[in-house]
């Protein structure tokens, strides 16, 4: 009897085994199905609109309208390149092409926002910030009717009227918080070559480095910067700058942490479900010295910088100061397609070394501080210099022969940028104060 009911208890979990195989093959015949019926429909409309449409049309631009209309349904990262965009998209990496010099992105019938303007490009020079919003873009600056609502474009045709040749002008209407309405910014498109890595030294031994995207040098110059720093001494605390730095090459982002981290996971990636999982480390070759180092963040730091700064703050290697990152955590492959084209898929999410995502979360600081308001940076900018009352403003005083102030044009504007940077001043302020404790801490257990 039981020898039975086993025999009857495998047969039936054999049938039932081959009724879910035949139900389960059933059902993909049917996912395949739908998806075959649903190509042959968009045939159909192709065909139809070739035939009837009240002008002759053009095929291929149908397609290409198709395609982008498709991907337009996806994550606002993911978009076709025409062979146009996508020989420019190859040559931003490099660090030159013409154009105004923004990092844009566009939620979903929405209009398209600035992520931050690279620095020395005319976008800087015309004083666009992170946030802003492009509400039209108008190719022909003297005709209303060339003028085009972003809110009805694509991010890539936003693009598209938005680049041109260096010396031709665009006008862009912007919105940015606190304005009752947009105001018109007229700027004249230039040929962009961008120095991603700049290096200002606060005093002996305190460097400055900025970096404004990463390129494909963006690794090989910090390292120069680096270099170049400790020409009069050993670095004893470094500013690292990421505002508004809106992103660019990975390898690069790994390869900036690595300078500064000895061992252990840089970032991850994973894909749908959490496979196709990929890993970046850290090595031991040439890592720098442990020397205190402050990074600076704002909104309009992004993806990239967003990885570097996640993963020292990650690894207790620096302080993050600033305020709370753009938060792009998503992974975007580029795949060349026929006629020179190409597509931007998103094919899976970072996660920094303690697990945590960037997407949405935002990379947070261990020191929140906003930057000056405008009207604090107009009061910062107009105040006198008589306002200081000091020995040198005493009639007959005695001059110092030894005055080492430099009149290097680069100082003076940094000197004079620094005085309306409150980010950058509590960052210096911190490392100094971090110096003389550590020193004092010597002296006392010397």
């Amino acid at each position: 009897m039981t020898k039975l009911r086993i025999l009857m208890t495998a047969t039936l979990g054999a049938l039932l085994a081959l009724a879910l195989a035949t139900f389960t093959g059933q059902m993909n015949q049917s996912v395949a199905s739908s998806k075959y019926a649903d190509i042959d429909r968009l045939a159909n409309v192709l065909a139809l609109i070739e035939q009837h449409y009240v002008e002759e049309v053009d095929t291929h631009q149908l397609l290409e309208g198709a395609i982008e209309g498709m991907l337009g349904t996806l994550d606002p990262h993911t978009s076709y390149m025409s062979p146009d965009l996508f020989k420019e998209m190859q040559l931003d990496t490099k660090g030159e092409f013409e154009g105004l010099g923004i990092e844009i992105t566009k939620q979903r019938d929405g209009y398209v926002t600035i992520v931050a303007p690279i620095d020395g490009t005319p976008a800087a020079a015309a004083q666009l910030r992170a946030r802003d919003q492009i509400v039209a873009v108008c190719p022909e600056i003297e005709d209303e009717d060339s003028c085009e609502l972003t809110q009805e474009l694509s991010l890539l045709e936003a693009v598209k009227l938005m680049r041109g040749k260096r010396g031709t002008t665009v006008m862009l209407k912007v919105l940015r918080q606190g304005w009752a309405e947009p105001n018109d910014f007229v700027i004249q498109r230039g040929r962009i070559e961008v120095s991603s890595v700049r290096l200002q030294m606060i005093e002996s031994g305190l460097p400055y480095i900025r970096l404004s995207q990463f390129q494909e040098r963006t690794a090989e110059d910090l390292q120069e910067a680096l270099n170049d720093a400790v020409a009069d001494g050993p670095i004893q605390g470094l500013v690292l700058d990421l505002r508004n730095n809106p992103g660019g090459l990975l390898d690069q982002a790994v390869k900036v942490a690595d300078h500064f981290l000895e061992e252990g996971l840089i970032v991850y990636s994973e894909g749908r479900g959490g496979g196709s999982r990929m890993e970046w480390s850290a090595s031991a070759a040439n890592t720098q010295p442990d020397y205190p180092i402050f990074v600076l963040v704002n909104e309009g730091s992004a993806s990239a910088s967003e990885i570097v700064a996640g993963a020292l703050q990650d690894h207790r290697r620096g302080v993050v100061l600033g305020e709370e990152t753009f938060g792009k955590g998503s992974v975007q492959t580029i795949i060349p397609l026929e006629n020179s084209s190409g597509l931007r898929l998103t094919t899976a999410l970072y996660y920094l070394p303690t697990g945590r995502s960037i997407q949405e979360v935002r990379i947070q600081p261990d020191v929140k501080i906003g930057a000056y308001t405008t009207e604090e940076v107009e009061t910062l900018e107009n105040r006198e210099e008589t306002e200081r009352f000091g020995e040198e403003d005493l009639s007959g005083h005695i001059k110092n022969t030894k005055d080492d102030k430099t009149d290097d044009a680069k100082q003076e504007e940094f000197e004079r940028r620094l005085k309306i940077d409150k980010q950058l001043k509590e960052a210096i302020h911190l490392m100094k104060t971090h110096r003389i404790l550590s020193d004092l801490s010597l002296k006392q257990t010397s």
